[in-house]
């Protein structure tokens, strides 16, 4: 069963940066698309971005594209997601997970393993 670790999250001005991580444990993720979730405060959990497992391809939520980058170190078996130009409305908590397959991240499906998640917060 894989194990999934979320890390890099943190407290960040609006304009800035964060890079998170996704390590896999206990399997290889090179062929499962994974995706992105986060949840806000108060807010259902919501699907972010997801990468392909045949071409690494990524797909994203209108809110984020042209500012995250989602993509693939198979020798280090972990997904990261780069986020730029960072907003108040990104804050919440990142997860990653195994998805059952490529869609518009707003339908992805996903019966987990769930991490812990990572903690983001875009504020002045």
């Amino acid at each position: 069963q894989v194990q999934l670790v979320e890390s890099g999250g943190g407290l960040v001005q609006p304009g800035g940066s964060l890079r998170l991580s996704c390590a896999a444990s206990g399997s290889t993720l090179d062929n499962r698309p994974i995706g992105w979730f986060r949840q806000a405060p108060g807010e259902e959990r919501e699907g972010v971005s997801c990468i392909s497992d045949s071409d690494s391809s990524g797909l994203y939520i209108e809110s984020v594209k042209g500012r995250f980058t989602i993509s693939r170190d198979k020798a280090k078996n972990t997904i990261y997601l780069q986020m730029n130009s960072l907003k108040p409305e990104d804050t919440g908590v990142y997860y990653c997970a195994p998805i059952l397959r490529m869609v518009r991240p707003q339908l992805m499906v996903s019966f987990g393993p769930w991490g812990r998640g990572t903690q983001v917060t875009v504020s002045s």
